[in-house]
Order: C-alpha cells, then sequence, then structure tokens
C-alpha cells in the first residue's frame, strides 16, 4: 500500500509539472485518450477417468463471462497512463460449486466466487526509444507471463525499462515485486512439484487467485525482493532472431532463457518454407535457496514447414535427471510465475518440466481461408518419456488435441474457438493406477 502511495505520489507530480505547461495541453491527452478491451464467454467440460477402484469417475463443467476494460491516455511530452479492470463471472454453473468435482475450478476465484480487480493501473514515459513503464501492468516473457488459458490473465506490478536505440535490438531491464495469478493457476491448487513445473506456486494456489503478492510469497510462501530481469532481443535479418533472458529471483533461484529462430529457403522447392527453433533453460538455486536445491538444465528443438496454408510442426525437448536422492526439484525446471515457453507442452500436460522427461510433440495446423472461410484447425500429439524420481508419476504421459478457431466474417473482431485435449496416464501412482480425462472448452472472444 505504501508503495501504491508512493506511486501516486510521483503521478500527481508529473501531473502537476504538465499542468504548468498549459491546462490545453492536459486536456487533450485525456481527451485523446483510447478505450479498449475484450468480453469473453468461457465454458468448460472435464470428465475425469480414474482405473484406481477406490476413486469414481466423475464430469465437471463450468461456465463464466467476463473480460477487461482498458483506458489508457494520450502520451503529454512522453507521459501517459493506464488502467485496466478485470471481472469473470460464473453462471449456469451447478450447486454447491465448492463442490470441484461437479464445477470446474480454472475460470472463476476462491471458492468458486465471482470476482473483480483493477489489473492495470501504470504510469509510463516515452523518450526517443527509450520506454519506461512502473506499476501494475501485463508482462509476456518466457519465463514469467500472462499464460492467459482461462478467464483472468496473471498479472503483475513491476518496473520496466525498454530500450532500442541499437538497430534491431530490444533491450530489457526490469524489477518485478508482486504477482496476481489468474484463473488457470486453480488448477494446480496443490501445489507441489507439479505446480511449480507448470507455471504457478510450489505451495496451495488455490486461493491466491485475484490480489497481488509479494513474488516470493507466492511461489515458496516467503517473502523476498522479487525477480530482477535483463534481456536481450537481436534480429540479425528476416530469417534471423536471437534472444537472451536472465531473471534473478532474490533467495530462490537464478534462470536463464535463450533461444534462436531460424528460416531459409528449401532447396528442393520454394513451395516449402521450412523453420528451425532451439530454446534453453537453466537453473540454479542462489541465496536462501527458499525452494530447495536446484541445478537444472531443459533444452528443446522445433521444426516447421509450412507450405502455402498449411504447417507441419516437430518438436523435441529433455530436463537432466534426479538422482534416487536428489529432491524433486533439483533437476526439473521451476516455473512460479506463469512462464511456459516450451515448444512440447499439451494443452494442459505441462510434464517437459519434470527432471528427467524426454518430451516430444507433432502438430499439424491447416488454415481454410483460401476455401472461403476464416477458420484455422490445429492437430497435435504430445509423449512424455517419464524417467524415475521425478517427483510426481511412476510412468509415461500422453495427450493428444484439437484447437479450432472460428473469425466470422460478419461479426468484426469476434474470435470462436473450440479446444479439446485427452489426456492418457497424467499421472500414474506407484501401483499403477492411472489417471487420465476428456476436456472440451468453448471460448468466445469480442475484441474492442
Amino acid at each position: 500500500m505504501k508503495k501504491y502511495i508512493a506511486l501516486s505520489a510521483v503521478a500527481m507530480s508529473f501531473v502537476a509539472a504538465a499542468s504548468l505547461n498549459g491546462a490545453d495541453d492536459l486536456s487533450g491527452m485525456f481527451s485523446g485518450g483510447k478505450a479498449s478491451g475484450q468480453i469473453r464467454e468461457f465454458s468448460i467440460s472435464r470428465t475425469m477417468d480414474y482405473s484406481n477402484p477406490a476413486l469414481n469417475d466423475y464430469t465437471r463443467n463450468a461456465n463464466a463471462i467476463g473480460g477487461y476494460l482498458k483506458y489508457e491516455t494520450a502520451d503529454f511530452k512522453g507521459l501517459s497512463f493506464g488502467a485496466a479492470f478485470y471481472t469473470t463471472n460464473g453462471f449456469f454453473n451447478d450447486s454447491p460449486k465448492t463442490d470441484y468435482t461437479e464445477v470446474d475450478p480454472t475460470l472463476l476465484g476462491e471458492n468458486n466466487d465471482n470476482y473483480s480487480m483493477l489489473g492495470e493501473a501504470y504510469i509510463q514515459y516515452k523518450m526517443a526509444n527509450t520506454t519506461f513503464k512502473a506499476g501494475r501492468q501485463r508482462l509476456d516473457t518466457p519465463m514469467l507471463g500472462s499464460d492467459d488459458a482461462r478467464m483472468v490473465p496473471n498479472l503483475f506490478e513491476a518496473y520496466v525499462l525498454t530500450n532500442k536505440d541499437i538497430a534491431n535490438t530490444t533491450l530489457m531491464a526490469a524489477h518485478v515485486t508482486k504477482f496476481a495469478q489468474g484463473t488457470f493457476g486453480r488448477a494446480y491448487g496443490a501445489g507441489g512439484i507439479l505446480g511449480s513445473t507448470a507455471g504457478y506456486s510450489s505451495w496451495d494456489a488455490s486461493n491466491q487467485v485475484g490480489e497481488f503478492k509479494n513474488m516470493g510469497t507466492y511461489a515458496a510462501n516467503e517473502s523476498t525482493d522479487g525477480v530482477s530481469i535483463l534481456s536481450a532481443t537481436h534480429t540479425f535479418n528476416k530469417n534471423l532472431k536471437v534472444q537472451l533472458w536472465d531473471y534473478y529471483a532474490h533467495d530462490i533461484m537464478n534462470t536463464i532463457y535463450g533461444q534462436v529462430d531460424a528460416s531459409w529457403n528449401c532447396l528442393v522447392t520454394d513451395a516449402i518454407k521450412p523453420s528451425l527453433s532451439i530454446q534453453m533453460i537453466k537453473e540454479n538455486d542462489i541465496g536462501d535457496e527458499l525452494l530447495g536445491k536446484i541445478d537444472s538444465t531443459y533444452w528443446a528443438a522445433k521444426f516447421d514447414a509450412k507450405i502455402q496454408n498449411f504447417t507441419a510442426s516437430l518438436a523435441y525437448s529433455q530436463t537432466s535427471k534426479n538422482s534416487a536422492t536428489d529432491a524433486a526439484r533439483e533437476n526439473a525446471i521451476t516455473s512460479t510465475w506463469g512462464g511456459m515457453p516450451a515448444f512440447t507442452q499439451g494443452m494442459v500436460t505441462r510434464h517437459m518440466f519434470l527432471a528427467g522427461t524426454d518430451a516430444a510433440k507433432v502438430a499439424l495446423s491447416y488454415n481454410f481461408k483460401d476455401l472461403g472461410a476464416n477458420v484455422l484447425a490445429t492437430l497435435y500429439y504430445a509423449d512424455f518419456d517419464m524417467a524415475e524420481n521425478n517427483g510426481y508419476t511412476f510412468d509415461d504421459a500422453s495427450e493428444s488435441g484439437f484447437d479450432i478457431i472460428y473469425k466470422p466474417a460478419i461479426v468484426k473482431n469476434l474470435e470462436l474457438r473450440l479446444r479439446a485435449n485427452y489426456a492418457e496416464d497424467f499421472n500414474v501412482n506407484a501401483a499403477g493406477a492411472t489417471t487420465g480425462w476428456d476436456e472440451y472448452r468453448f471460448i468466445a472472444n469480442y475484441n474492442f
């Protein structure tokens, strides 16, 4: 709270300085602003399948409507302000709504209640090729991001400085102090190794939704000084891009992320447009080691081949293995603030970050635009070869699914989406009993 009072004081000082230059200019700053937003309807249905006779299969559903409304002022001598209001509201859900075998927990807040929040509230200042943005905001970076997979995305309190003085290069320095978990994080209510490798907290995340928490408190239930970030992204030409990120999570871990994207002309035919991407993650514990010992490595490669409106993709990834005496997280990739860049992740299954996992994913996409329909359809299959001592499952897992996006021409800015995923052996216990499911999602997004 004190930090926001201080931030407000800075904002008022900027406004006061601006008013000295003329009320007409300051008036134009607000009258020239713009409103934008999104209305989202989301329906989800999941049928759980257990081979353990002690557990009963069930189907849970949920429906919600919400979205966000954002206002950004025009800039006055480089200075601007922005704010966004987010909300999610359930409808046609079963009762009792806290029975999670009846109502899916990933669309709403604590106890499946509706909630609204001021998710963005920031000051921004631009001078030449440099931009500074401070306050509540949405961030999307490889290992820290919005992960907008359900109703309300993850949001952050941060101070972000970006610079583009060097040609074709973006430099960023940021410090992130707080994290507001979105609704999807409630899927990992138990936390543990599954939650912290899938983008969310290592402890119970089910009741952390919708409010800004200290970065360390959210991740490890211990307050820290936040996460400091440095990054450089350089585009050499239209065929080669390189990015490097460093995330220093005080008293938890240091994470280095690198990615190279390359494309070239096919030697056989111009009809095929090939590309190759490689990513690497290295993590080490630091300071008080609040999540324990971490010394992990992940690498992945993805090859795409595009032929007109058809794209085929093949990806492979690997993490280092745990020994019998290692803690589950030691060789796993820990990602507790929504970052999920992996080429081999499923729509739900994110086992590729567990220790000792060899993962592969194949995807086929086709854009029907030349056939008169603004439809993009994707089929995929992901396989997770699980090593011993991964800390979560005792056998391999897999996931298949489809994703269909339709943008009807009759309603501008409307997107309709049908998604499905089928998880096999998502978890296998020591006795060999399996957990899987069939899940369907319908999403309607109207942007304005």
